[in-house]
């Protein structure tokens, strides 16, 4: 397989083993996004520490699991990403609508923080 899975407190880590987040992996990546949201996880980061080239099948993988996540008003959060990667995300105006950080554990503080935000949000409203 292409991706490690873990789960982590209040939310999903897919790390991408793989060097290149291409055509040969993103469906199944999209596939893995789809299980894991009919699942009920609505937090999911997606580690690509290990990746080190991303075409634009990956950015559609990874913008699915983005829209998957706000789908369930859960957070996704892009992490470990290298320069080039990061370059076609600014290229693609993709980096004012993903959140990312550079570490796994960045990306769980952000994904806890809207967690409580969210449950404050929600008991402001009862």
């Amino acid at each position: 397989m292409s991706f490690e899975v873990e789960k982590i407190d209040r939310c999903t880590v897919i790390k991408v083993t793989e060097a290149k987040l291409n055509s040969l992996i993103s469906p199944e990546l999209k596939s893995l996004f789809s299980d894991l949201s009919q699942e009920g996880n609505k937090n999911l980061i997606l580690d690509l520490s290990q990746a080190v080239y991303c075409d634009s099948s990956g950015l559609s993988a990874i913008l699915i699991g983005n829209r998957l996540c706000q789908g369930l008003n859960g957070t996704f959060v892009l992490c470990g990403i290298n320069d080039t990667i990061k370059g076609l995300i600014t290229l693609s105006r993709l980096d004012n609508i993903l959140n990312i950080t550079p570490k796994v554990q960045e990306a769980h503080d952000m994904v806890l923080l809207n967690e409580i935000e969210n449950e404050f949000n929600q008991n402001d409203k009862n």
